[in-house]
C-alpha cells in the first residue's frame, strides 16, 4: 500500500498535449497573443491591398500612354495649342497631366516652362510615393508588434516559473517560450515582403518619373531651341 501510494507521488503528471495544428499554434499565446495576431493579420491584409492596388494602377501604359509626346510635340510644332491640349486631356495620365502644365506656360518663354515641368513631375512623384509609403511603414512596425508579442509572453511565461516557486517542468516553460516567439515569427512574415515590395515600387516610380521627364524635355525641345537662338 505504501509502495503503490510513493510510485503514484514521484510520477511525473501527464504532460499537456502542446498544440500542433497552424491555427493552433498561432492563438496559442492567450488573450495578449491573441491581439498581437490580430493586429498582424490586419496589417497583412492592408499590406497585400495596397500591393495589389499599385500592381493594377502603376502600369506603363497607364501612366505614359504610347504616341502621346509625339502627338503633342507635332500639335506644339503646327502651332496647334488646342490640339495639344485635346490630346492631353483624352489621355489623363501621369505624363500628359506634366505636358498640360508645360503647355500652360508656353506663352512664357521656355525658363517658365521648365520650371512648370519641374514642379509638375515633383508633385506626381511626391503622389505616387505616398501611395506605397504605407508599406514601409507596415515593413517597420510588423517585427516591433510581433516584438512586443514576444516580450509579453516570455513575461507571462517567467511569471508562471516565479509563481509555481520554480517547480514548473522544462516542457513547460518551453511551451511558453515557443508560443511567445509565435508573433515574432508573424511580424517578420508580414514585414518581410513589404519592404520588399516597397523597394521593387519605389524603383518603378523613379523609372515612371525620368521617362516622363525624358519625353516631355523631348516635346519641348524646339521652344528650347528657338529660346537659345533669340
Amino acid at each position: 500500500m505504501h509502495l503503490a501510494t510513493l510510485i503514484l507521488q514521484t510520477s511525473p503528471a501527464p504532460a499537456t498535449e502542446a498544440p500542433s495544428s497552424f491555427f493552433a499554434i498561432l492563438f496559442s499565446g492567450g488573450v495578449s497573443g491573441f491581439i498581437i495576431v490580430m493586429i498582424l493579420i490586419a496589417l497583412s491584409v492592408y499590406s497585400a491591398y495596397l500591393i495589389v492596388e499599385q500592381i493594377l494602377t502603376a502600369r506603363r501604359n497607364d501612366l505614359i500612354p504610347p504616341g502621346l509626346g509625339d502627338t503633342v510635340r507635332q500639335a506644339l510644332g503646327t502651332g496647334d495649342m488646342r490640339g495639344a491640349r485635346q490630346a492631353c486631356e483624352d489621355n489623363p495620365s501621369l505624363l500628359s497631366f506634366v505636358l498640360m502644365h508645360g503647355i500652360s506656360e508656353l506663352e512664357f518663354g521656355w525658363n517658365a516652362v521648365e520650371k512648370s515641368l519641374e514642379d509638375s513631375l515633383a508633385e506626381q512623384a511626391a503622389r505616387m510615393f505616398r501611395k506605397i509609403e504605407y508599406l514601409s511603414v507596415i515593413g517597420n512596425i510588423a517585427p516591433m508588434v510581433g516584438l512586443l508579442g514576444t516580450v509579453i509572453g516570455m513575461i507571462l511565461a517567467f511569471q508562471n516559473v516565479a509563481s509555481t516557486q520554480g517547480t514548473a517542468s522544462a516542457p513547460q516553460l518551453a511551451e511558453g517560450i515557443y508560443q511567445a516567439l509565435v508573433t515574432t515569427v508573424g511580424g517578420l512574415i508580414v514585414a518581410i515582403p513589404s519592404i520588399g515590395a516597397f523597394a521593387i515600387f519605389r524603383n518603378r516610380i523613379d523609372q515612371f518619373i525620368a521617362e516622363a521627364a525624358h519625353i516631355a524635355q523631348h516635346v519641348f525641345t524646339p521652344l528650347r531651341r528657338r529660346s537659345k537662338k533669340s
